[in-house]
């Protein structure tokens, strides 16, 4: 039996509401891209602030880069200006976005400093304004990401939703944690059962999904119309295909077999290269190698190992010696089979 249904967002519809979530300096365009060959209902840019996209910052375009497979491409966007948030959907717009995805809920100082993410939260007739700038400013869907609050002595996400619906956002997000939580703690999701009591659009429930029996009991904790998934895919760019297949009542796809995770952390890291080049690429990379070997033999060696070397080439030679190594000791393990 399915636990989700369809979701429509404007003209984009979502078959499996399974969401991969903005996670900035993670969900770029070669995670992405992996995540959605294995299967996703919407990927979700890094969150893109509005200033740096009206430049055109080299990080920037960046971060709204993304790959025809992920089609339809929601792009967040983070700001405190309802004009220059406007004008960010707007250059938005005319890159082929189909959804333009308001961020509320980052609780990162830097961001936080600057009275945009999760600060809005504080300040509901700005968050007002520039939702209702963003809204008027594209002819495309707008969604909104949010907490459950500031703190726990102003869990205004209700409120805010009703405020976004009525302006026009179109799918409201929710992390189970207030801004003042950060990643602490354990994500509320029956809090966001009151969001979802709140309105009509669909809303959907964030924070630690890490699994299958997880997003099963955020659904049903909170009685959302889909899930969103961040830490979780760390690593894992085919877990959010084995949730859809979860919850919609089909076979879960087993993990890839080693040599397929060997090929595609080689992959990824030959995207990462391609889009920031060899000195960022081999940096922001090294996060990624951490996540895929994690739990594998001898894999905090190789992660300190790895995490000293800025040549490409080195690195990608050390990848294939590593799981050289997994592959090898699997084969040890496996028992014997006699001839009769």
């Amino acid at each position: 039996m399915s636990l989700l249904k369809p979701i429509q967002i404007g003209p984009n519809r979502i078959d499996v509401p399974v969401i991969l979530a903005p996670m900035t300096g993670v969900t770029d365009m070669p995670f992405r891209t992996l995540v959605r060959r294995f299967g996703a209902g919407l990927t979700v840019t890094e969150m893109i602030a509005s200033e740096a996209m009206i430049r055109e910052t080299r990080q920037s375009l960046q971060k709204a880069a993304w790959h025809p497979s992920e089609e339809p491409v929601s792009m967040q966007l983070a700001g405190c200006e309802p004009e220059r948030m406007a004008e960010a959907a707007k250059l938005n717009e005319q890159k082929g976005a189909a959804i333009i995805d308001i961020n509320m809920g980052c609780p990162v100082k830097k961001v936080v400093n600057g009275h945009a993410g999760s600060s809005l939260m504080r300040d509901l007739p700005l968050a007002t304004s520039l939702i209702r700038a963003t809204v008027k400013a594209v002819n495309l869907p707008v969604t909104l990401k949010m907490r459950m609050g500031w703190d726990h002595n102003s869990l205004n996400a209700p409120e805010l939703a009703r405020i976004a619906e009525g302006e026009g956002v179109q799918l409201i997000t929710v992390h189970g944690r207030t801004r003042c939580q950060l990643y602490s703690g354990t994500a509320d999701w029956a809090f966001v059962a009151k969001v979802k009591e709140a309105v009509r659009v669909p809303v959907i429930v964030n924070g630690d999904i890490c699994g299958i029996d997880d997003a099963r009991q955020a659904l049903a904790q909170s009685g959302a119309d889909g899930v969103m998934i961040g830490r979780g895919a760390y690593g894992k760019p085919w877990l959010i295909a084995q949730v859809m297949a979860a919850l919609t009542g089909r076979d879960v796809p087993a993990d890839p077999e080693l040599e397929s995770q060997h090929a595609l952390v080689k992959e990824h890291y030959a995207m990462m290269l391609d889009l920031y080049g060899e000195l960022n690429g081999v940096n922001l990379a090294r996060k990624h190698l951490g996540w895929y070997t994690k739990g594998l033999f001898d894999s905090a060696q190789f992660r300190n190992a790895v995490n000293q070397v800025a040549d490409s080439a080195t690195v990608l030679g050390m990848i294939d010696r590593f799981y050289a190594a997994q592959a090898d000791l699997a084969a040890r393990r496996e028992p014997t089979v006699l001839a009769a």
